[in-house]
């Protein structure tokens, strides 16, 4: 049994919560009304399709009909949507490939801006607000503390590929090349002068 529905169909539910719920982002929502943006990541193996109406989201893991925009990335870059400002500089980086109206992935960026994204908010009416605060910080501290270990980690393996396995070179001994390089093409352009001008006599 494939888990494709079920990933479509909470995600939809989360979009819908969040998205159309505040009266506030009307203006936001009709920009996009009619408008079918396709997200392909790389790590899943069906696309991710948002079918934009003025009263609620549909995403569908299907699609055969043309959609305004396909954006393809990778699942880790798909928070950074949340910034407008990123946009232009993830893709100039090749994080996001855009085909089709750069304008639909722009105006689903701003919408996401605008929205409140605080789980607590969508806790509290099962759990209560205290509980809902405390489960919301809790799993505010445990990704803090993932991405810290993950730092620590790509810190201390870069270390080890430099300094104990020596597979790539250090900072110093990568100036000390460049230098060495620098001075070897002095060398080797004073020799052209020299042997040009004994050629001329």
């Amino acid at each position: 049994m494939t888990l494709t529905p079920f990933i479509t169909g909470g995600l939809e539910t989360a979009l819908n919560r969040v998205l159309y719920r505040d009266r506030s982002l009307k203006a936001a929502r009709q920009r996009l009304a009619g408008k079918v943006l396709m997200l392909r990541l790389q790590e899943l193996d069906f696309p991710l399709v948002l079918v934009f109406s003025e009263s609620q989201l549909d995403l569908l893991s299907d699609w055969q009909d043309r959609s305004d925009c396909c954006v393809s990335l990778r699942l880790s870059t798909l928070p950074k949507l949340r910034d407008r400002q990123q946009l232009t500089g993830l893709i100039r980086s090749g994080e996001l490939n855009v085909e089709g109206d750069l304008q639909v992935v722009q105006q689903f960026s701003a919408l996401m801006d605008l929205a409140e994204l605080d789980p607590a908010e969508y806790l509290a009416p099962w759990v209560g607000d205290i509980a809902a605060q405390g489960i919301s910080q809790a799993a505010r501290q445990a990704l803090t503390f993932m991405q810290q270990q993950v730092s620590r980690r790509q810190a201390a393996l870069s270390e080890v590929i430099t300094e104990e396995w020596r597979l790539a070179p250090g900072a110093l001994e990568l100036a000390w090349f460049s230098e060495e390089v620098t001075a070897t093409e002095r060398s080797l352009n004073a020799f052209e002068v020299r042997l040009a001008q004994q050629e001329k006599k």
